[in-house]
């Protein structure tokens, strides 16, 4: 019995090396002058994908791929919204990519990462709760909500995270609360060509500032809800000044759907939003009204 057990564990070891040997062509180490080494993920051809969040200002960068040669990279673009920034190398190394993967909670996962040393460190974890999408507080849709159970390293966010089939399950982030995320494939696709032809994915914006607050009690019934967003700050010139918004206000409603929360209005203010009129229905002085604004496109940073 005990030889049995020994050898599931040796059998199982060596399938796990293989897979991470398979895996190990998509981690990219990135530098940036001044700053310390980045990891990213070689997504297709002459393309690498990296964390917003953790990568430094700058146009240019030189990556080195676990599979061998070290280019000069561009930045093409980033997307704080998705916390995805793209690099374009400037030869053309063969795409690796190996497709994506169906995460199911309690199913292995490994996380890959730069090593410094030219090579690929991986952590091995779980997929610890699969959810449906959801908006960040920088405006962007993330497609499904992945989190896994290990932890990162520093410089380790946005490298490959592969399940035990090798196939991709997206990029590793820290998101809320410190959590490991796992940035789906779909959402890195989803966003890859407007960031390569145009730098940046646009997204609506009214220019304003919002906490959650409750609405006042003799209310409730007229606003449909107990809680809104009191407007906190408006931009000058920006929608929400132009459509006559106010500091205090508390708006309840964009478009007649409620809003509670600040990722709820960041998920009505999509790209398709910018330059549409909304209508914009809020409290102030104690009286539900109305306003029309036309959103605007978020500024870069």
């Amino acid at each position: 019995m005990a030889e049995n057990i020994e050898d599931r564990l040796t059998e199982f070891s060596a399938a796990l090396s293989q897979r991470v040997a398979a895996a190990r062509p998509l981690v990219a180490a990135i530098r940036m002058r001044g700053h310390s080494l980045r990891s990213g993920t070689l997504w297709r051809k002459d393309v690498v994908v990296a964390s917003e969040q953790t990568l430094p200002r700058g146009e240019e960068a030189e990556v080195a791929l676990a599979a061998g040669g070290t280019f000069t990279a561009r930045l093409a673009g980033r997307d704080p919204g998705t916390n995805i920034a793209i690099l374009r190398l400037d030869n053309s190394p063969q795409p690796v990519w190996s497709g994506a993967a169906a995460p199911q909670p309690g199913a292995l996962a490994l996380a890959f990462a730069a090593d410094g040393l030219g090579g690929a460190a991986v952590r091995l974890g779980a997929v610890h709760s699969v959810g449906p999408a959801w908006h960040s507080r920088a405006g962007g849709r993330i497609d499904q909500r992945i989190v896994l159970d290990l932890r990162l390293g520093r410089g380790e966010e946005g490298g490959p995270v592969v399940d035990a089939a090798g196939k991709l399950l997206g990029i590793s982030t820290l998101g809320p609360r410190r959590r490991v995320l796992a940035i789906p494939t779909a959402t890195v696709e989803r966003v890859l060509e407007p960031l390569l032809t145009k730098g940046r994915v646009a997204r609506g914006w009214l220019g304003a500032a919002v906490q959650p607050v409750l609405v006042p009690e003799a209310l409730r019934d007229e606003a449909g809800q107990a809680q809104g967003l009191m407007v906190l700050g408006v931009t000058r010139d920006g929608p929400a000044a132009q459509a006559g918004v106010l500091m205090g206000d508390i708006l309840v409603a964009l478009d007649g759907a409620a809003v509670a929360g600040a990722s709820q209005l960041a998920g009505l203010l999509g790209p398709e939003a910018v330059g549409k009129p909304v209508e914009l229905r809020l409290i102030r002085a104690g009286a539900v009204q109305s306003l029309t604004a036309t959103v605007g496109e978020r500024p870069s940073r």
